[in-house]
């Protein structure tokens, strides 16, 4: 006789519970899903669990010195042209002014 709903749903959560499985959610862009899904198709990986269960092991197998460097986020660099930053220093003084003859 085949199980109930109810029977496999409570089959499935004691299963999990034994493993000490936990649920972990990511909320994701389009640029990150479509990295994600490069990555996936690379190593012929078709759920999106199991890819990111093996990139965090493998990761985590590096260790700190080999991780680290993966995990700083990048950092834009912005640099403000001299035409650029005279024409706010220019702004910022009519500004200055005019903030001054409105009191």
């Amino acid at each position: 006789m085949a199980l109930t709903q109810q029977q496999r749903d409570e089959r499935r959560h004691a299963k999990a519970a034994a493993l000490q499985e936990e649920d972990l959610r990511l909320k994701v862009r389009p640029g990150t899903k479509q990295a994600l899904a490069e990555l996936m198709k690379w190593a012929g990986i078709e759920e999106q669990g199991e890819a990111m269960t093996l990139m965090i092991h493998r990761l985590h197998e590096l260790g700190p010195a080999g991780a680290l460097p993966l995990l700083e986020p990048p950092r834009h660099e912005i640099t403000v042209s001299p035409a650029v930053a005279r024409r706010l220093e220019l702004a910022y003084q009519r500004e200055a002014l005019r903030i001054g003859r409105d009191d």
